[in-house]
């Protein structure tokens, strides 16, 4: 998130943690938490074991334009009830953008919003069933960590007593029971982060928005949160989309991804349609790693430097027309270097150049003369190449997946 949408997220704080915490929940709700176990379990096995394809939000045509500048253009988009939903992109691409504008906080320039069957398009939050976790905590410094989760509660009168069960099953639902008198600085980050989750989900609202909530934590803690996250959304059922640039975070997490990219959507699809089938050169550099090689189609077939790739590529987006340059992506894991039998076909030795070092598997950069001097980059296991003696200099014979390959 830049450093503009940080300041605003800052001054628009206070009113928004009162508008996510005091929306009503949708006619109908049921409270997820302070069941018997006995009951939560029955409940949650009989509602909330699967995500639901109603549509739950709907975004049809959304555009969004800052004076001249399109941050957003034609967006459509439809969330079901229960899903977790990744918006994903690098820098700039306007899904936080997006986000702002679901939940009520910027205005579209065109286009409309539905909840729940409502129209919410031009409805001030405090009229929006949504909590929201923000990058930055923005718990109040002040407040203990009972009054920061009963904060929405307060402010929506709900009885003394309702509010202490509510926060104390809360605290302990994010892992850190018995820290109600704690204030936000006795916290680690990830502690803080738990809290304002706790504080998000309070008033049991429809849709949790998630603000790229763990790009301020360390690794480890934020691989850690990430699932505690991904398995409290699943138990609770609750819509949620989260805003991220981390690749990883949005495969691990994700029912569905949402790719942007200058204001538009490039994909939906769940992690492994994203990843396995890219539907733009941009989905296939910037979901996880990939060699881009340069191609030819000729004569019904794909020709790789020396190699030539049988004829299937009708179901995959190439055509059989007249011959072309073409751009070829594999990923890393698609160039094999076992099992290769005699006789194997696309079999090609390779030089390694270079090992990246990753702990059990490591990058191997090697070079082709097959490949007409272009670099490839294999996954190899350390157990393997301790195996083989591999190191820097060593040949070796690695194989093509033709059925991995997509072509553009």
């Amino acid at each position: 998130m830049d450093e503009t949408v940080q300041q605003q997220d800052r001054e628009e704080v206070a009113p928004t943690l009162v508008t996510a915490c005091t929306a009503l929940p949708p006619e109908g709700a049921v409270p997820c938490l302070g069941l018997p176990g006995a009951a939560a379990s029955r409940f949650f096995h009989k509602f909330m074991t699967a995500p639901s394809q109603t549509s739950f939000l709907t975004l049809s045509h959304i555009r969004k334009e800052f004076g001249g500048f399109t941050a957003l253009n034609d967006i459509n988009l439809e969330i079901g009830k229960g899903e977790f939903v990744c918006f994903l992109g690098p820098s700039g691409c306007g899904k936080t953008t997006l986000l702002r504008i679901i939940a009520g906080l910027e205005v579209q320039t065109g286009g409309e919003v539905h909840q729940g069957g409502r129209n919410v398009s031009l409805l001030p939050p405090a009229q929006r069933d949504y909590g929201i976790v923000f990058q930055s905590y923005a718990l109040f410094p002040n407040l203990s960590v009972a009054d920061n989760v009963a904060y929405g509660l307060v402010n929506r009168k709900t009885p003394k007593a309702e509010i202490r069960q509510r926060v104390t099953e809360l605290v302990k639902l994010v892992g850190l029971p018995g820290s109600e008198g704690k204030y936000p600085s006795q916290l680690s980050g990830g502690q803080q982060q738990r809290i304002a989750l706790a504080r998000a989900l309070a008033t049991k609202p429809g849709l949790l928005l998630l603000d790229e909530p763990l790009s301020a934590l360390d690794a480890l803690e934020r691989v850690r949160l990430r699932q505690e996250i991904r398995a409290l959304q699943q138990t609770l059922g609750v819509t949620t989309i989260m805003v991220t640039h981390d690749q990883e975070e949005a495969l691990s997490v994700a029912d569905r991804i949402v790719v942007m990219n200058h204001g538009v959507i490039e994909q939906v699809g769940t992690p492994m349609e994203i990843y396995r089938e890219p539907a733009s050169p941009f989905v296939a550099d910037f979901v996880g790693k990939v060699n881009a090689l340069p191609g030819r189609v000729s004569a019904g077939a794909l020709h790789v430097g020396a190699l030539r790739l049988p004829q299937l590529w009708a179901d995959r987006g190439v055509d059989s027309g007249p011959d072309r340059e073409v751009k070829v992506y594999l990923r890393p894991e698609d160039v094999l270097a076992r099992p290769i039998a005699p006789g194997d076909a696309h079999v090609f030795d390779a030089c390694i150049e270079k090992i990246d070092f990753l702990g059990s598997f490591c990058h191997v950069h090697v070079m082709a003369d097959a490949l007409h001097g272009h670099p490839l980059t294999v996954y190899l296991s350390l157990n393997f190449l301790a195996e083989q003696s591999l190191r820097v200099g060593s040949r070796l014979q690695l194989k093509l997946l033709p059925e991995r390959i997509k072509v553009f």
